[in-house]
């Protein structure tokens, strides 16, 4: 077995200095199957001076891989994205057993961060090995006695946070743009999915990267977390999570930021739109990974003279949908933790109070929650405004698309959004007025192809993700200025 070395006995080993070390804490965080609700897997739990001695590492060894070619950076990455696709089914299955997404779904998520590792190392030898030349005289009252070549450098030590849901691909999309970007990284995955990040690391460390580059901590968030995130050998944060990143907004010093936070993902039907194609959508959309998904339909809007008949196209799909373990590869499985279940089951029972129709009945066992659509919902009620991350959707009937743009707009969110109608202008003005990062015309928010640009606005979050802007994000300019005697003579 290729990851006997990243274990000590039946606890993970965490991953610096090109090593899987045991932590001096003697401490560790154990991890529970949110299927079984047992401990399934357990972690080191690292101390603030074992981040101290990574940072150190980390800094070191940036100094070194920015000083190596580009086209070697690539031919590592490239090589981590092949040892990871090979190990895909090894990966696949703490994620099944650590945040319990279904088994298919868990492979795609490894091929994919394969995928997105290769493109990444293409897209930054093109974009990094450009530069600019700019010359003084387009500016008035210049000469031409200045020439300016501009290029783009790393930032240094990048620190990566990617959340539960996807902990595989939301730590690659940070962790490649970061290393062909001449950067070192630090990453502290999250819990419920440690162990799939640590042998997503393994595989970085099988492709040989430099000791040291690139460093995977675990532990407590109470004890690791602010001491990560203000650690003052941090160039660079890319966090991926909650209201979390809005307390690490605040606290961080004067260092870039790219943090994509929560959504209440808005879906306007019009009238005129093809109510199988939204059905459909909204129940990809809504329910995939048990909604668990920052891009998830979060509340439709939909014109009252078409709302029951989409109700009940939505309903009959309902009704098909699997509800169990991960394993067995079901549309609905356990959403990941029991406090999780509860605020879920909270919003519900506000509803419920309020006089929401419910269009199945409520139920729930353990960590399983049954898909629900919950028409006629209000907005008094919490889940018009709040994220339930869970398989539970709900209906706001409007008597105009102005009132549809209103209540989106309201949101303290703007991740993403979608429009259905069959008239493009009317989608293209609706696109333009909705206030949030991303609008999909007549398809369920998604992030990706992870080349696309992905952002949010508002509580949503700073700066913007993809492939390219990822790459960018992770540099800064540095600029060269060639001074020259003024012109005292004429060529020629």
């Amino acid at each position: 077995m290729a990851y006997i070395e990243i274990l000590d006995g039946d606890v993970y080993k965490y991953y610096a200095d090109g090593e899987w070390k045991k932590s001096t804490s003697g401490k560790s965080v154990s991890i529970i199957n949110p299927t079984t609700r047992k401990p399934q897997y357990k972690v080191q739990a690292c101390s603030q001076e074992e981040v101290n001695k990574v940072m150190d590492s980390a800094k070191s060894a940036q100094k070194s891989w920015a000083k190596t070619p580009l086209w070697k950076r690539a031919e590592l990455l490239h090589k981590a994205a092949a040892i990871l696709k090979e190990h895909k089914a090894a990966i696949a299955e703490c994620l099944v057993k650590e945040i319990a997404k279904p088994a298919k779904d868990a492979v795609t998520e490894v091929v994919r961060s394969g995928d997105l590792v290769s493109y990444c190392a293409e897209e930054g030898v093109r974009i990094l090995g450009e530069g600019k030349f700019l010359v003084s005289d387009s500016f008035p009252g210049n000469e031409r006695t200045k020439y300016c070549l501009t290029s783009k450098i790393p930032l240094g030590v990048i620190l990566a946070i990617p959340p539960f849901n996807y902990p595989v691909n939301l730590a690659v999309s940070k962790i490649a743009p970061a290393l062909i970007a001449g950067n070192s990284i630090v990453l502290k995955p999250p819990t419920q999915g440690a162990v799939a990040a640590l042998h997503m690391v393994h595989c970085f460390h099988l492709a040989g990267f430099p000791k040291g580059l690139i460093s995977c901590v675990t532990g407590k968030g109470s004890e690791i977390g602010d001491f990560l995130t203000m650690h003052p050998g941090v160039n660079c944060i890319s966090f991926t999570g909650g209201d979390t990143g809005i307390a690490i907004s605040k606290k961080a010093g004067m260092i870039p930021l790219q943090m994509e936070l929560g959504g209440k993902d808005a879906c306007i039907v019009l009238e005129d739109a093809d109510l199988d194609l939204v059905a459909a959508n909204i129940i990809k959309g809504g329910f995939s990974y048990s909604g668990q998904r920052c891009t998830a339909v979060k509340v439709v809007l939909v014109i009252e003279s078409v709302a029951d008949a989409l109700v009940e196209k939505v309903n009959a799909k309902v009704a098909k949908l699997s509800v169990g373990a991960p394993e067995d590869d079901s549309d609905i499985t356990p959403v990941v933790s029991e406090s999780s279940a509860n605020f879920i089951e909270g919003l519900v029972n506000d509803a419920k109070q309020k006089g929401a129709t419910f269009c199945q009945e409520y139920k729930r066992e353990g960590n399983l929650i049954w898909p629900l659509l919950l028409d006629n919902v209000r907005p008094d009620m919490r889940i018009a405004w709040e994220e339930p991350f869970g398989p539970v959707l709900p209906v706001i009937r409007i008597n105009s698309v102005e009132e549809g743009i209103h209540h989106c707009n309201a949101s303290n969110f703007g991740l993403q959004g979608c429009v259905f109608t069959k008239d493009i202008n009317k989608a293209m003005l609706i696109s333009d007025a909705m206030e949030s990062g991303t609008i999909q015309i007549n398809s369920a928010p998604a992030r990706g192809p992870d080349h696309f640009p992905f952002q949010g606005i508002k509580d949503s979050g700073i700066g913007s993700q993809g492939i390219t802007n990822s790459i960018n994000m992770m540099t800064k300019i540095k600029t060269t200025v060639i001074n020259l005697p003024s012109p005292s003579y004429t060529m020629g």
